[in-house]
């Protein structure tokens, strides 16, 4: 299984959220950059810092013109309480079907998502992958000078 690139078309997809309607990435086509952020599972100790650590920049990605989107394998009724948990005001998707982590590479030996971030700019094209060891919190700091020269 290869990694998307730089470079590459980002994949268009559609999964359950916890918005209960479901997203497209090709919603955003044409209008805002999207952050992809691949996270292993709900509830686990460094999900529970990495999460809280995007919500913590959601006024800046938002004034980015960004989006974020939360991955995982996890169910969409998870996904619903761990945000509720953590007052996260952006939407987990649930790739139950693991079929989303595959397409971009992100899918583990164990069948759990990597852990990742992804932007993908408002033409569809990847701008910026990061993939971190499981016991790393992401840095958002990357992504947020990527989204500043889109």
């Amino acid at each position: 299984m290869t990694t998307l690139q730089v470079g590459d078309l980002a994949p268009d997809f559609t999964l359950p959220a916890t918005s209960d309607e479901p997203i497209s990435l090709s919603m955003y086509r044409g209008k805002r950059n999207v952050v992809l952020a691949f996270y292993p599972f709900d509830w686990s100790p460094v999900c529970s810092l990495q999460l809280p650590g995007i919500q913590e920049n959601l006024l800046q990605f938002k004034a980015l013109n960004a989006v974020i989107l939360g991955i995982s394998v996890d169910s969409r009724h998870s996904h619903k309480a761990f945000a509720e948990h953590l007052g996260l005001e952006f939407p987990l998707l649930s790739d139950y079907d693991k079929q989303v982590c595959q397409a971009y590479g992100m899918l583990s030996e164990g069948g759990f998502a990597e852990r990742a971030l992804f932007v993908v700019d408002r033409q569809g094209v990847i701008r910026y992958v990061h993939v971190n060891p499981i016991g790393e919190v992401p840095d958002n700091k990357p992504v947020l000078d990527v989204l500043r020269q889109l």
